[in-house]
């Protein structure tokens, strides 16, 4: 029934039997339980830029990679190979050290994040009782090593993005931040596993809301459509990582894929209870199935919104989260904390019923405000082509 704990167990009778003392073993056992994990996750990245070629290509009614492999599968070797004999080139003037440290650290802060997210009921990395903050601190590493890749290259479009970085990502951890400690609230704890094995109803059901900012906002931390600002090659040509080549670019790319998929799974297990699923107590593989089956789902969500929705404007783009996502975001805590006190001594049942309805409520407001500014902003605007008409002139005929 579990033949992850029988291969450990036998793993370590066997190195105990060999002569290495207990904590060698422990050690040896943990070490090689990350690389696995590691290798895991980064098998994962090849396969979703394989996903992501073909599924853009349905959108866009192509056939996608159709050469190498069945289906093409065998593609994503292929662009790895490409990018790992391209010539290595550092710009005139860069910072070497920290030109060349950014595109690893970019990619070791995706990976540090599963360090704290149940795979199972037995798999874990990190079982930290702060894992929420963990995450927020985990992931502001993505954006240090974005600086550093704009600051470091020696380049204005680089340094623009840089910029960019900093008004965007920043700006985005607010509501982010905001999002996530509603299902902390929900459990009253920052543990992972505790909020997990709370979600006897996922809290996506609980608190919709605040699971929609998340999304919204982590789509926006990760730098893709349509906040993908970072690097908007019709205004920056290519943004932060313009003056890499090769697999140093390969790393900024294969980062952003593998931040989605770790989006998904951090969603899953915050707003649609990770790992819990039938029959998952008994199974712990399956538990790691259904944790990554709802990865992809969201995770397919996010592609979804790249390949249909417009990039907007850099001041709308932060419009959006000053005026209306940080403030909705706050409002949600606040309703949630409150609410959640006062039916906290309630039947289960009877505190989803009055925290769903608290929901549908506050969605009801949030879209009548929404209409009611898109309404003035409509007058405003025929105001102003109003005013910016010329006068029309009164034509005088001379007469003989």
């Amino acid at each position: 029934m579990d033949p992850l704990t029988s291969l450990v167990s036998w793993l370590e009778n066997l190195l105990l039997d060999i002569g290495f003392a207990q904590g060698f073993v422990t050690f040896l056992l943990t070490t090689l339980g990350v690389l696995v994990l590691m290798i895991f996750i980064l098998l994962m990245d090849i396969f979703l830029v394989w996903v992501e070629r073909k599924t853009v290509a349905r959108f866009q009614d192509r056939l996608g990679p159709n050469r190498l492999g069945p289906f093409g599968i065998v593609q994503p070797v292929a662009d790895i190979i490409k990018l790992l004999i391209k010539e290595d080139i550092t710009p005139l003037g860069a910072d070497k050290i920290l030109y060349n440290l950014a595109p690893p650290l970019a990619m070791g802060a995706v990976l540090l994040i599963w360090a704290v997210i149940p795979l199972s009921s037995i798999i874990l990395g990190a079982n930290i009782n702060v894992g929420v903050l963990y995450i927020v601190g985990v992931g502001a590493i993505g954006t240090l090593s974005i600086i550093l890749a704009g600051w470091a290259s020696n380049n204005k479009y680089s340094l623009l993005g840089a910029f960019r970085t900093v008004a965007q990502m920043v700006s985005y951890e607010i509501p982010m931040v905001i999002a996530l400690l509603v299902p902390v609230l929900l459990a009253s704890s920052m543990n992972i596993s505790v909020i997990v094995e709370s979600q006897t109803i996922w809290y996506i059901v609980i608190a919709p809301l605040a699971a929609i900012i998340l999304l919204i906002s982590s789509i926006a931390e990760i730098g893709r459509p349509p906040f993908d600002l970072l690097e908007a090659e019709s205004e920056i040509v290519a943004g932060f990582h313009i003056e890499y080549t090769g697999m140093k670019f390969g790393l900024f790319y294969a980062a952003e894929l593998l931040h989605a998929l770790t989006v998904g799974a951090i969603f899953s297990t915050l707003f649609l209870g990770g790992w819990r699923g039938p029959l998952a107590d008994q199974f712990p593989l399956l538990g790691v199935f259904y944790l990554f089956l709802k990865s992809f789902i969201i995770y397919y969500i996010i592609m979804w919104v790249k390949y249909t929705v417009p990039r907007i404007r850099i001041d709308h783009m932060l419009n959006f989260n000053w005026k209306f996502l940080t403030p909705t975001a706050i409002a949600v805590l606040l309703v949630t904390a409150l609410t959640d006190k006062l039916v906290e001594n309630a039947q289960p049942a009877l505190q989803v019923v009055v925290l769903l309805a608290v929901n549908i409520i506050m969605l009801i407001v949030i879209v009548a405000v929404l209409r009611n500014y898109a309404v003035i902003e409509r007058e405003r605007v025929g105001e102003e082509i109003h005013y910016a008409q010329p006068a029309t002139r009164t034509q005088v005929h001379s007469t003989d």
